[in-house]
């Protein structure tokens, strides 16, 4: 309706009473129609004021709020948004003012300016309420409505002091209350918006402030971040010269030259440990302080020795270990194997026979073994033919302890054609027969005790528990440069690593989280490079629960996984990583398009989608195949007992086995997390401790692998009828199209019958200081060429 047909009334001064009572009218209809819930607050008054709505004001739409003259009745309107130039009310207003009641936007209505006694505009109540709350302490609640004002209404007169004024005394309040590092956050953003606002007062309060978050800072050793900080505070406030900054140039200064001299006495004292951490920490605080960067390249002259972070420490040392990262890499350095892969090639790996060379006849039907004892460097000179005929014998004995089935299966008869060379005559044609020789080499071939080592590092001391595990160089070093001590550093995270190795606490990262490889590939300290061999991901069940020995239950469980999410958004970061994908089976994949790498893995099965309804409905099936069963032989069907997952104790199997358990959770099934000790990947035979463990494996060379990890002496343990004909079936391949028909063939069995959980394939990284040098771009482990590390400066 118009209230300007309202002017021809007689009582034209209470105009307004038949606007009110008009309203009352429709919006009277429009409440009882509503439920008592949905009752609203009317946006009008025939007298009085409207009631302060505190935060609430913020729910209201944006409006004015009109007030009429006691003469011409009184009362107040809530409109939407005058149209005013400007958003001023004009100064001597005239004639009508037109405007639409809140909650009758189809009835625009007019006035008489005469009859209209003040408006109070939208912006200036959010600036009352702002200035009300910032004089009362209640700055969380001046936040919003000053945000409001910033956004809508960046023009407003006034708002550069409203806004100044509050980060002001939001950075007192808080700065009375102990919150250093806020209070410094707005005094910056206090300098930065209104460098004029108490200009001495602020670069005070600033530099005061600065000066307790340095203290604090280095109080709790955060050494790196004190002095970015420092860096940062100095470049952004050159022109106030801050006295806490020139204050702590000196203490860096002091402190850097404190250190050098307790490195030069540890230098003398030859305790060349410390005296290489203190130079390093001296250096780091002050990079440009004199003979800081001479005396830390003398310390590595005296004593080379690099420091590793890990995120697993090595409890055991296997260099062949399938599912142990840490066993596998610091094995490398206290054994060699017979047969060390270095990479892969167009036909498998590519391996080097560590005593010598080999030859393999045309018809792969039979090899030799030849022996250079001229070429090869203590103690390996030692090994004798007779000797390694006998280990390769033992191998295919069934009774002996180092009985290797495979082996036994593949070879016919060993021949010692002379002292140094070994003859090998084959069952039938083997396309890599040396992949099957991966065995560690240790003391006891060379006349010394079992289990000593023949690498040219062995620990000092290994505990379950350790920290810090130091791998000393055995005799003579082969270079004056080669480090005498290799230290592993367990780290507590990726993130924590990342930090170490920019600030100089380590040299060499061996692991890295994907996203940090490919932030931490950016730094011009750092080089970062890819491992050639991808490892898989899998889940291995490693107990008796009767359910996950159901096929029917296991493909639930990986229909319950949101496996693309969890890798690439919780692994990954959302980051592209080349390589890394899901997988429909326990190979690699490769990491390229028809790379060589995935010839074990079938393109065409694709990885099973996340399901969450099927997954239910599949445990639900299971269930009542089991009641069934159990009914028929009038048993009791056997309890659902929650499912143990298991990890090992790293920030990546942690992050990706909390995922899957909050996913299994969702299919109404019981989860217990299980950590793993320190160094452990996997339940020892005799532990109870889990069902299913996550397993990061090294699955380089399927042909031999499959059998590692299906195999009922491998992770598996799989006791599959179709599991063990895949697998004896590719051990009869005579060439390899059948090596690759029968691991494709294979690759369907365990994608059907699940004898693990294939996850995801992650392309590993490792990361190392540029001053360290020899350390390769191609290398399979980590210490491949550690004998060749140079540490610079």
């Amino acid at each position: 309706m118009a209230i300007k047909s309202i002017r021809d009334m007689t009582q034209a001064k209470h105009w307004h009473r038949w606007v009110a009572a008009s309203i009352v009218i429709i919006v009277t209809i429009f409440v009882a129609s509503q439920p008592a819930s949905a009752q609203l607050q009317l946006d009008y008054a025939e007298v009085g004021v409207p009631p302060e709505p505190g935060l609430e004001l913020l729910q209201y739409e944006p409006h004015d709020i009109v007030y009429f003259t006691a003469d011409s009745g009184g009362g107040w309107a809530r409109v939407l948004l005058l149209d005013f130039p400007g958003r001023r009310p004009p100064s001597k207003p005239s004639g009508d003012l037109r405007f639409t009641v809140l909650g009758i936007e189809g009835k625009p209505m007019t006035a008489k300016w005469s009859t209209i006694e003040k408006i109070d505009l939208w912006e200036v109540k959010l600036e009352r309420e702002a200035r009300e709350r910032i004089a009362a302490g209640d700055f969380v609640g001046a936040y919003p409505f000053l945000s409001i004002l910033i956004r809508d209404f960046p023009n407003q007169k006034g708002l550069r002091e409203l806004r100044s004024n509050f980060l002001w005394q939001d950075a007192i309040s808080r700065a009375k209350r102990g919150e250093i590092a806020p209070t410094l956050a707005m005094l910056e953003e206090l300098r930065r918006y209104a460098p004029e606002f108490q200009r001495s007062g602020v670069v005070r309060a600033l530099s005061g402030t600065a000066d307790r978050l340095m203290q604090a800072l280095v109080d709790a050793g955060q050494l790196d971040l004190a002095q970015q900080m420092l860096a940062r505070l100095e470049v952004d406030y050159q022109n106030e010269r801050l006295e806490a900054v020139a204050k702590w140039k000196k203490s860096f200064w002091d402190m850097a030259s404190g250190k050098r001299d307790e490195a030069i006495k540890a230098m003398e004292a030859k305790d060349f440990r410390e005296a290489r951490r203190i130079a390093r920490e001296a250096l780091y605080l002050e990079p440009e302080l004199p003979g800081a960067a001479a005396l830390v390249r003398k310390i590595h002259e005296l004593y080379p020795m690099v420091n590793v972070g890990v995120l697993q420490s090595a409890t055991v040392l296997e260099p062949t270990r399938i599912d142990n990262w840490a066993a596998r890499r610091a094995g490398r350095l206290m054994y060699r194997t017979l047969f060390e892969i270095q990479g892969a090639g167009p036909e498998g790996g590519e391996y080097e026979f560590i005593f010598g060379d080999t030859e393999m006849s045309p018809d792969r039907m039979h090899f030799d073994l030849l022996i250079e004892p001229e070429k090869i460097k203590p103690p390996l000179d030692g090994i004798r033919g007779h000797y390694l005929a006998d280990v390769m014998a033992n191998r295919a004995i069934p009774t002996s302890p180092e009985y290797f089935a495979p082996w036994a299966a593949a070879v016919n008869s060993i021949e010692l054609v002379g002292p140094q060379q070994v003859g090998f005559n084959l069952r039938r044609p083997h396309v890599l027969p040396i992949s099957l020789l991966q065995i560690p080499v240790d003391g006891s071939w060379f006349g010394g005790q079992p289990g000593s080592p023949t690498g040219d590092y062995q620990p000092e001391a290994m505990k379950d528990q350790a920290e810090v595990v130091r791998y000393v160089l055995r005799g003579a070093p082969k270079t004056p440069t080669q480090p005498r001590e290799i230290v592993e550093s367990r780290l507590l995270s990726g993130s924590d690593g990342v930090a170490k190795l920019l600030q100089g606490e380590v040299d060499v990262l061996d692991q890295l989280f994907p996203a940090d490889a490919i932030r931490l590939s950016k730094s011009k300290k750092v080089k970062v490079v890819k491992y050639p061999l991808p490892t898989v991901h899998m889940l291995v069940p490693c107990s008796g629960h009767p359910y996950l020995a159901e096929r029917t239950f296991r493909r639930a469980l990986l229909y319950g996984i949101n496996r693309e999410d969890i890798l690439n958004g919780e692994l990954l970061e959302s980051l592209q990583s080349e390589g890394c994908r899901v997988l429909s089976g326990p190979f690699p994949a490769g990491i390229e398009i028809n790379d060589p790498l995935g010839y074990a893995y079938d393109q065409n099965i694709t990885p099973r989608p996340y399901e969450p309804p099927l997954a239910k409905l599949l445990l639900a099936m299971n269930f009542n195949q089991m009641e069934a069963f159990a009914s028929r032989k009038k048993e009791k069907p056997p309890e659902m007992t929650p499912i143990r997952l298991a990890f090992p104790a790293d920030n990546l199997s942690r992050v990706a086995c909390e995922a899957i358990r909050s996913q299994w959770e969702l299919l109404d099934l019981k989860i217990e997390l299980v950590e793993l000790p320190i160094g452990h990947t996997f339940p020892g035979p005799d532990e109870d401790i889990a069902d299913i463990v996550y397993v990061s494996a090294a699955v380089w060379e399927p042909v031999i692998d499959a059998r590692r990890v299906l195999g009922p002496e491998g992770l598996a343990k799989s006791s599959d009828q179709l599991v063990g004909l895949g697998l004896r079936r590719l051990e009869e391949a005579k060439n390899w199209r059948e090596v690759r028909d029968r691991l494709l063939d294979l690759h369907a069995i365990a994608h059907h019958e699940l004898p693990v959980l294939p996850l995801w394939q992650m392309v590993d990284s490792y990361a190392y200081r540029r001053e360290l040098v020899g350390v390769g771009s191609d290398i399979v482990s980590l210490y491949q060429n550690a004998s060749n590390w140079r540490l610079g400066q």
